[in-house]
């Protein structure tokens, strides 16, 4: 008996050693997220898949090696040791393919874009580098459909156009704003940028020490509140993991050009941190377009357990930018770049101080509950003049974002997934305007524009207008909270679908501390929206891996700002009429409603990564101006207020290929990449579109069925990155931009039709860049590097003001513009 049972016993003892299996998990070695469905390959034949959490076990008997490969990741070959350990494989991003999303929120389990269904652009250091890095339009027009990055100076004054949406009302010509950005929401490090009331201010971001930057286009009401244009995530470069290093960055160019960057770094497995500071300047491309600023960042990333994530970002910037005044349909055609004499007459400029603060604390509760929260405040002051006047503008913007991110696996081969939280934003605002008087120090009369430039300070001569007296005195506050939901159901075969909801309020109070109240015009008012309910709904539909189709409906809002609000009617003499003044209580929030289809791909090993999407987009209630003129003089305009206008719908169409011809570690040639992309559009104002320049008929504009102004007809932009073995790197680029409408031309004789539809001509770009990059032993880093950008010298231009005509260029440099720089790091 003993011997039967010493046989069963040996018996169970080699089953047990034959069933003995190997386990792992598989990530991504960049944010060490888990990656499902990476296909685990023997060496013979047969092979399995990881689970959703990225999960995977061999039977250590029949398998001694293995294969782990993902789409878009370098492949990795495991040979099994010790079947008793259980193994962590972190993937490395393969070149060329389509990026994982690392900032924009999704509900998505997996976070590569082909399974996102709607169109997220991404930007890495490759693309923000390809030019200077100092001022991102150029990466944004190179390498991002559908979307335009305007400058209103050299480096501030910035706007995105996503879409064709063209921010709200600048509130005395036309349709579309000038002067800041409004209708989506921008986060730098999850940190809102853009404050309570929807104004974005990019003049204090420093854009050189961006190292990822993604695009959601269209309305985002869901995930981002009100997002009717989109939303776009900046997140600033890391500390790398495991490294200490010290930098020295120096950059030199054409039109006095200077940038230096110093940085200092420390990572380490479960913590990093890295500090640099800033200083750049340039003369500007034209008279009265000198810019100045300083920066500071500080990011840190600390990792307690493996429960908890804790993200500290901290910014301070100072920037100074003289404004051009925008050149006239004349002063373009004849290349006279000194602008409106007004402007410089009053030193016009755009000065703004900020510090940023956020915190962000993540919590896994379980594998499948998580929360992140951060918290933020900016503080923001800047004083600003133009050929209006001054104004100085103190704000306090704070808040918090909180979100849980939910997983639950119903049974094989499903999941739900979800994202659930809320978003709340408070500002504290005083805003003081000012006119402006000739100084009394200065003994020139009307001087020109050439007399202020060269003469500002020969002789003891100050020609800049000074501040007079105080024309308004605003203190508001704005407070806008959204909450989200969005959950996509995973189905067998890599079909997906999203749904999702978003509610979002507005909440305005403004004070006007320097005009008397009247029965029509108190010295307070009060306003609410809410009830802005955004939904979003889509379908995608993974095929083998590589091919992915979807199509998605989104909705977002855009509220009125605080400047809409109070109407002031300025007192006249003829007839003798006082000032008095009314509240613009009539006022509705902006909507917009998108449906899009789209494909991705990556084919032929990852090598070709395409990405195509068409998109019909609604506006309605978009916001618009009327002015009123004086019954004494039709040419002079009293007083202007907005109102709710027409219509407008977009139809557009965007490319993209990416292809890398050449990857190996062996070649001369290690990395030759070209891609291309295209962007078409066909963006109109609706039937009933109007523009009333003042009460009468005379001023009126009717633009029902023109082109919607400031967006070009067609972009298209080429390029090619070589990288060699050696060391030896470069680029080219080309870009093309179509002719774009800019407004009407005013006239004072009749109703203004189409035929008076003026557009700016169409101009290429050609740009290049070439360096040469190598390590020295073990500590020195070195990058030198020289470009050439509009190597052809053509005339074009940094913006358009659109509806603003005679007024419309913001001119871009003339000439060829080079610059060249030094990076050199040191690794402890």
């Amino acid at each position: 008996m003993k011997y039967k049972l010493l046989a069963i016993g040996l018996l169970l003892s080699v089953v047990s050693f034959a069933q003995k299996t190997f386990k792992g998990k598989v990530i991504d070695a960049a944010n060490n997220n888990p990656l499902s469905g990476a296909t685990i390959s023997f060496a013979g034949k047969g092979g399995t898949t990881t689970d959703k959490d990225g999960s995977f076990s061999v039977d250590c008997d029949k398998v001694k090696s293995f294969t782990v490969s993902f789409i878009g990741y370098e492949s990795y070959k495991v040979t099994i040791k010790n079947c008793d350990e259980e193994a962590t494989i972190k993937l490395e991003h393969a070149a060329g393919y389509l990026e994982e999303v690392e900032i924009t929120a999704t509900s998505t389990n997996n976070k590569n874009i082909l399974y996102q269904p709607s169109s997220i652009s991404k930007l890495s250091s490759v693309e923000l580098k390809r030019g200077n890095g100092l001022f991102l339009d150029d990466a944004i027009q190179t390498n991002i459909t559908g979307v335009i990055m305007n400058r209103r100076t050299v480096s501030g004054g910035q706007q995105f156009n996503i879409r064709g949406y063209g921010n709200g009302s600048r509130g005395t010509r036309g349709p579309s704003s000038n002067f800041d950005g409004q209708g989506y929401k921008l986060y730098l490090n999850g940190i809102p940028v853009t404050d309570a009331e929807g104004i974005t201010t990019f003049d204090d971001i420093d854009f050189a020490s961006i190292g990822n930057v993604e695009v959601a286009k269209g309305p985002a009401g869901t995930l981002y509140g009100l997002a009717i244009a989109g939303a776009v995530n900046l997140s600033t470069v890391k500390a790398p993991k495991g490294k200490t290093t010290i930098g020295q960055e120096v950059m030199l160019g054409s039109y006095g050009l200077q940038r230096y960057t110093t940085t200092a770094a420390i990572g380490r497995d479960k913590s990093s941190v890295l500090i640099n500071y800033g200083h750049q300047k340039t003369d500007g491309y034209s008279w009265h377009n000198s810019s100045k600023k300083d920066f500071v960042n500080f990011i840190a990333d600390f990792t307690p357990n493996e429960k908890q994530s804790i993200m500290t970002y901290a910014g301070y910037s100072n920037s100074y930018d003289e404004r051009i005044g925008e050149l006239t349909l004349t002063q373009w055609a004849n290349n006279d770049y000194s602008g409106n004499v007004e402007y410089i007459r009053r030193n016009a400029h755009s000065a703004v101080r900020t510090f940023r603060l956020g915190v962000g604390h993540t919590y896994n509760f379980t594998n499948n509950i998580s929360n992140n929260t951060t918290v933020f405040g900016t503080g923001f002051q800047s004083d600003v003049s133009s050929a209006g006047g001054w104004t100085d503008k103190t704000t306090i913007n704070y808040g918090l974002r909180s979100v849980f991110t939910t997983k639950f696996n119903l049974k094989e081969g499903i999941s739900l997934s979800g994202l659930t939280g809320v978003e709340t934003q408070r500002q504290d605002a005083e805003q003081v305007g000012y006119s402006m008087k000739a100084s009394p120090y200065d003994t020139a009369v009307n001087p020109t524009a050439s007399y202020i430039t060269v003469n500002s300070y020969k002789n003891g001569i100050y020609p800049y207008w000074v501040i007079n007296a105080a024309t308004s005195n605003v203190f508001y506050n704005s407070r806008t909270t959204s909450l989200f939901t969005q959950w996509t159901l995973s189905l067998p075969h890599d079909l997906s679908i999203t749904a999702g909801v978003g509610t979002s309020n507005m909440n305005i109070d403004l004070n006007d501390r320097f005009n008397s109240p009247t029965t029509t015009r108190p010295n307070r008012y009060q306003k609410k929206y809410d009830n802005m309910i955004s939904p979003t709904v889509a379908i995608n539909k993974v095929i083998s891996k590589n091919v992915s189709v979807y199509a998605s409906y989104s909705k977002a809002y855009k509220a009125p700002v605080s400047s809409y609000f109070f109407i002031t009617t300025p007192a006249v003499t003829n007839p003798a009429t006082p000032a008095t003044g009314r509240v613009n209580e009539t006022l509705k929030p902006e909507e917009g409603n998108q449906f899009e289809i789209g494909t991705k791909g990556n084919l032929l090993k990852g090598k070709l990564n395409y990405e195509v999407a068409y998109f019909n987009t609604k506006y309605k209630n978009k916001m618009t101006a009327i002015s009123v003129v004086s019954p004494s003089n039709p040419n002079s305009t009293l007083y202007s207020y907005v109102v709710n206008g027409g219509e407008q719908t977009h139809n557009g169409f965007e490319a993209l290929v990416k292809f890398t011809a050449v990857q190996s570690t062996k070649s001369f040639f290690t990395l030759v990449r070209p891609f291309a992309n295209l962007t078409i559009n066909n963006f109109k104002y609706d039937n009933g579109f109007i523009i009333y320049k003042s009460v009468v008929a005379q001023g009126k504009e009717d633009y029902s069925n023109l082109n919607v102004a400031g967006v070009p007809k067609n972009v298209a932009n080429i390029g090619i990155d070589v990288v060699t073995k050696p060391g030896l790197y470069g680029n080219v680029t080309f870009n093309h931009r179509d002719k774009t409408p800019i407004g009407f031309i005013p006239t004072t004789t009749a109703a203004e039709q189409p035929t008076n539809y003026t557009w700016a001509t169409s101009y290429n770009l050609l740009n290049a860049k070439i360096g040469y990059r190598q390590n020295f032993g073990k500590h020195f880093d070195l990058d030198v590097y020289a470009s050439a950008q509009n190597i052809t010298g053509t005339k074009y231009y940094l913006m358009i003001f659109a509806n603003q005509l005679p007024d419309s260029y913001i001119p871009g440099p003339r000439e060829a513009n080079y610059f060249g720089g030094v990076n050199l790091k040191y690794t402890f």
